[in-house]
């Protein structure tokens, strides 16, 4: 039995690898489309960065409760750190989504593995323990499309943080409530849509939406199952 569930994990692990392949292959195609089209470089490239926040590393924070092992998450998101961090020191060779300016995709992939061991680790619950990830793909890569298709430039605006909003209400009520916490999934998506305003230097919203989630997602947890809320 424990052979075949370790088959079962390294074949889903070669699926979404393939998935994220085909991705990366994707959005490449996507960036230079759009420069053809006339579309600056930098506005390109912001465009495909957060195509694979959603759908690199959203979608892919979906399939994690199919695992067995909170250990694939924490792998996958070191492994594509050292990736994105060694891409960054050879000169962006991933330069369809990276820029020079900062290192954000690496906080990205550290905080997405760190962020589902962790929760998981501690809640035995893998539908909770992807939420501060879900948060953060999705979420964040939504704000940044909304805010890049209407203004055509970088920058916080609180009509990016709406749409993020719904995102993470959507996502925190499905998820949290398969992990028999809706309410709380619901907070969560609220806190993370507050939190991603704000970046301090180095620690960008990228650890901030995850990091505060996990901390009120397992501080709920445990009140819920103290005081048993009735959602």
């Amino acid at each position: 039995m424990t052979s075949l569930i370790y088959l079962y994990d390294i074949v889903l692990s070669i699926f979404l690898c393939l998935y994220l392949v085909i991705i990366f292959c994707l959005t490449k195609y996507a960036f230079h489309n759009m420069k053809k089209k006339g579309i600056e470089k930098q506005n390109a490239l912001y465009y495909t960065r957060k195509l694979v926040h959603i759908f690199a590393g959203g979608i892919v924070t979906l399939f994690i409760p199919l695992y067995h092992s909170a250990w694939y998450p924490l792998l996958a998101g070191l492994l594509l750190s050292s990736i994105t961090y060694f891409s960054h020191k050879k000169g962006n060779s991933l330069y369809w989504f990276q820029t020079n300016k900062d290192l954000n995709d690496v906080n990205f992939c550290f905080m997405w593995g760190i962020s589902i061991f962790i929760l998981w680790q501690l809640l035995q619950n893998p539908y909770i323990a992807i939420l501060p990830a879900a948060f953060m793909a999705f979420g964040d890569g939504i704000t940044g499309l909304t805010r890049n298709a209407i203004f055509k430039k970088q920058f916080k605006h609180p009509i990016g943080n709406f749409f993020m909003l719904i995102a993470c209400i959507l996502l925190g009520f499905t998820y949290g409530g398969y992990g028999g916490i809706p309410l709380g999934g619901i907070i969560a998506g609220i806190l993370a849509s507050v939190i991603e305003r704000f970046e301090f230097g180095p620690i960008d919203d990228n650890i901030l939406i995850t990091l505060s989630s996990m901390i009120f997602l397992y501080a709920y947890f445990l009140a819920e199952n103290i005081f048993k809320f009735p959602f």
